[in-house]
């Protein structure tokens, strides 16, 4: 049996970037926001713990989580005499969309350091791709919003673009399509959840996970500069070992911390080593 691969040893190609948290959305917090909303809405009451499980899926695949998690599941049963199904996971889905659209608007603001990483970033010849849980329509909002401060990546696919989100890879390799660049080796995913590490490495491209800003503490920007630089470190220390038991090659404090990482991830590609 012939096992020929090509081995590739070259330079970083592209970086993909993910969304709220990442980029813009200091704590991703309008989506949480939403989802306890809408499920409020209907008498079920969701904690912000439970909100962000399974944060970066698509929108629609993150409430049907949610409604088969056993204790929301036997709360919708007592409130509405039976179990949650998918016409209820349409329901929630189409409140979802306008009520996100409006908090987005809120919370548009690119994170501190973005801009500058990104154009850095560029200056080193990479492309820069984007991936989301948020759906098409969702974006054509969002991204304009971002642009205007600064922040436009080359690429930007949804999950509705693919027919799939995340932790399945086709949104990195529709970036790649788009781009016209591979191999998929030569690509870093960089994103807040755990499902964009997942997308990442099922891509079978360099996955870093983004620890500060993101999900993984879920703190606005003035809440995280309140806290001591004790709470800080342990808040770090928790969010960084959930992500590299995830799967993360690297995990950063905030995408301003990225250059480093693409550093190592290049002398580790030129000496034979693969994601």
């Amino acid at each position: 049996m012939n096992n020929w691969r090509r081995q590739y040893c070259g330079r970083l190609k592209a970086v993909i970037l993910d969304w709220a948290g990442t980029t813009v959305d200091y704590g991703s917090l309008a989506p949480v926001r939403v989802l306890q909303k809408i499920f409020g809405d209907r008498g079920i009451q969701i904690n912000e713990q439970d909100a962000r499980r399974d944060m970066g899926l698509l929108k629609k695949d993150h409430i049907r989580a949610l409604l088969g998690m056993p204790r929301i599941a036997a709360e919708w049963e007592r409130q509405f005499a039976r179990r949650p199904g998918e016409d209820d996971v349409e329901s929630l889905f189409a409140d979802f969309i306008p009520q996100q659209m409006a908090s987005q608007v809120e919370c548009s603001t690119v994170i501190p350091g973005v801009v500058e990483a990104v154009d850095r970033l560029r200056r080193r010849g990479l492309r820069i791709g984007s991936t989301t849980g948020y759906t098409r329509a969702l974006m054509d909002t969002l991204a304009p919003l971002a642009g205007s401060q600064g922040y436009a990546p080359d690429c930007l696919v949804c999950p509705d673009d693919v027919g799939a989100g995340r932790p399945s890879p086709l949104m990195m390799y529709e970036n790649a399509v788009r781009m016209k660049l591979w191999p998929l080796e030569a690509f870093v995913k960089v994103g807040d959840t755990l499902s964009d590490i997942e997308e990442g490495r099922n891509a079978r491209a360099w996955a870093v996970g983004v620890a500060q800003t993101g999900n993984m503490i879920g703190l606005t920007e003035k809440q995280w500069d309140a806290m001591s630089q004790e709470e800080q470190a342990a808040r770090l220390e928790e969010a960084r070992a959930k992500m590299l038991a995830a799967g993360a090659h690297y995990v950063i404090d905030t995408l301003a911390g990225i250059d480093p990482v693409l550093d190592e991830f290049e002398a580790r590609l030129q000496a034979g080593e693969l994601p």
